[in-house]
């Protein structure tokens, strides 16, 4: 018979000798020995975990006649063919080359018929992510109900991958990576039974490389055989795999702790000379700065699943490495690794690694003496300041005391003006909204115009895009007429952005328009200017009736009476409503509101009309006079020259 691989001939023939999965086997064997198998089965892991020698076993287990403890006896004639591949009723289909639906219903009508030589006909359908769609609905009917005495066992190494209703029609078995001592364990049993000599290092560097997968190490160790043919070498190993032996990353670390960038470029250019690959290297030095934290923290113990015995030079280099350089190892091997993936130029990202970290902890030094220079001049800075202030307090309490301290009419006057002054400033360069418009819809609005639009307000809200729902959240309607409706905002910036956002206003019309069977027109102020505007409003109401506007939107003052001219016969003035709706305006008070999420409390709120009839004190008239009052009291103490009032 021809040569066959290690992993072929060492394949579990027994739950016993599935390394690592004694979860999986324990329950697999309980439920054969209570003959409480299920119908079908779904095995998820890593490559070389066990999942398609479990199959095969379950799949001798469940026909064998002759069974000890749920394990297959090996040697009846079902037994042996099965592990042969010659029984009829163990169907193992590959449906990565078989994952149409045409294969699928021909698994379905084979499976009506019953099992011809075993009790059991069992399907085992590995990498069963790779399936179709409409073979998986193909198969969702027989895999729910199947024919008596039919078993599907699933294998896969993508679970995310397929439908949950096939998930849920199966018993799920998550085969974890196989740990590093048992692969190690596997291994010298295999090799004691080969009588092949070997070296204790050199299964760790294989296990090590396994990355968690049986298969894989026993396709290296097969490769490490037919190199030195007469035994496993640590030498071999480490020539066969590819990887770095522990001097070399020692070297290469050593050289960075020490900012040796030259010996560090040096050694780095000889591990790649010697034909080790740019991303495995990255890996074993990652893996090396882990060893060495971890054998810092744990005072010299290691993790369960690595027991090697280090070396003097590796204890060495562990006490004389701080954490804080291991950690930056760590991070700035990951983050090359993810940059080097798509790079055709791999080794000058090692070469900018190596210079980087060799010189981080000389950058980070020299620039010490700078970061605590500026401090210490800050200080100074500080201190003398307080110096000038403690000076100034002690003058003015002396002048306190002796009487001498006196206040200028002109500079108690100076300070208001210049408070103006900043004040109007500030407002001049704030938000200008359309006053004309502001005062036409004024005139039109009704009370019931405006119950509507809020009632409906957070359902149009809901329809507009995000960014524009974020814009109008901080909004209310404040006042409505038939044709449009005004909101008041907290923030300047919020209220022109709506202003100027044609999208955003033709989106609010629309909204409007399908829910209220009313057009939507939207002009925007500020708290501010609707509190303003209302109490012009309801003020020139009250004696004119609704004010007349200028080009610029805001309200004409009275021209003065020119005495040689003779006295006209009185005229109404055209207005865009009517009289009697300019009067009365359809805005009963309101009841007072309760606390809101904005701050407003009682019945004043920017969209409360209390009382249209009796203009009450506007709380930023309070808050002004009594910033005044303070200013007031300040220039009586200590006079214009100490005193300086900034507005913020």
């Amino acid at each position: 018979m021809s040569y066959q691989a290690l992993y072929r001939v060492w394949r579990p023939q027994r739950f016993g000798d599935i390394a690592g999965q004694e979860a999986v086997t324990q329950t697999l064997k309980n439920a054969l020995i209570q003959g409480k198998t299920s119908h079908a089965y779904l095995f998820t892991g890593p490559r070389g975990t066990g999942k398609t020698s479990a199959a095969k076993i379950f799949a001798k287990a469940i026909n064998c006649h002759h069974r000890v403890d749920g394990e297959p006896c090996n040697e009846c004639e079902t037994c042996r063919a099965i592990t042969e591949g010659r029984l009829n009723d163990v169907i193992e289909i590959d449906a990565a080359s078989n994952n149409g639906v045409e294969e699928i219903r021909d698994i379905r009508d084979k499976a009506r018929y019953a099992p011809t030589q075993a009790d059991y006909k069992v399907y085992i359908i590995d990498e069963v992510h790779m399936l179709s769609t409409g073979a998986f609905n193909a198969l969702l009917k027989t895999l729910e109900e199947p024919p008596e005495n039919v078993i599907f066992i699933l294998a896969t190494t993508e679970p995310h991958k397929i439908p949950l209703t096939i998930i849920s029609r199966t018993q799920r078995f998550d085969f974890k990576r196989i740990s590093y001592q048992d692969i190690i364990n596997r291994m010298a049993y295999i090799l004691q039974e080969e009588k092949i000599g070997y070296d204790e290092q050199a299964l760790h560097v294989i296990a090590r490389s396994a990355n968690g997968g049986m298969r894989d190490a026993l396709s290296l160790l097969d490769q490490i055989i037919s190199y030195g043919s007469d035994a496993v070498t640590f030498d071999n190993a480490v020539k066969v795999s590819g990887s770095l032996t522990e001097e070399m990353m020692i070297s290469f670390s050593s050289a960075l702790l020490h900012e040796e960038t030259e010996v560090a470029l040096q050694l780095l250019q000889e591990i790649l000379s010697a034909g080790k690959e740019a991303g495995r290297f990255l890996e074993e030095m990652i893996l090396f700065a882990r060893d060495v934290l971890v054998y810092q923290q744990t005072k010299g113990k290691a993790f369960a699943d690595n027991t090697q015995q280090y070396s003097e030079a590796f204890q060495t280099f562990s006490q004389e490495s701080p954490a804080t350089f291991l950690y930056e190892m760590i991070e700035a091997f990951n983050e090359t690794q993810g940059e080097m993936r798509f790079s055709t130029q791999p080794d000058i990202y090692l070469e900018v690694l190596a210079v980087k970290l060799s010189q981080s902890k000389a950058h980070a030094t020299a620039a010490a003496p700078s970061a605590q220079a500026a401090p210490s001049a800050e200080v100074q800075r500080l201190a003398h300041e307080l110096e000038l202030v403690k000076k100034e307090l002690a003058k003015l309490q002396e002048l306190i005391a002796s009487g001498n301290l006196s206040v200028s009419q002109e500079g108690a006057k100076a300070a208001p003006a210049k408070k103006e002054t900043v004040r109007q400033s500030n407002t001049s360069a704030g938000f200008k909204p359309n006053m004309g418009r502001t005062y036409q819809i004024l005139g039109e609005a009704t009370k019931q115009d405006l119950a509507r639009v809020r009632d409906f307000w957070t359902d149009i809200l809901d329809v507009l895009s995000v960014t524009q729902r974020a814009v109008l959240k901080q909004a209310n309607p404040v006042a409505a007429s038939p044709t449009s409706f005004i909101l008041a905002f907290q923030y300047d910036i919020l209220c022109q952005k709506a202003t100027e956002d044609a999208e955003l206003q033709a989106a609010v019309d629309a909204a409007t328009q399908r829910m209220l069977q009313r057009p939507g027109e939207l002009v925007c102020l500020t708290e501010e200017q609707w509190t303003s505007v209302r109490r012009n409003f309801i003020q020139n109401r009250n004696g004119n009736g609704s004010p007349a506007t200028g080009s610029d939107g805001e309200p004409k003052q009275a021209a003065p009476k020119q005495a040689a001219q003779p006295a006209a016969p009185k005229q109404s003035a055209p207005t865009t409503v009517d009289e009697d709706t300019a009067v009365d305006l359809d805005l009963p008070p309101e009841p007072p509101m309760p606390e809101m999420e904005d701050g407003y409390r009682g019945d004043y709120h920017p969209g409360n009309f209390a009382d249209d009839f009796a203009v009450e004190t506007d709380p930023i008239v309070i808050e002004e006079q009594k910033e005044q009052e303070v200013v007031d009291q300040a220039l009586s103490l200590f006079g214009d020259e100490v005193v300086t009032v900034v507005e913020d």
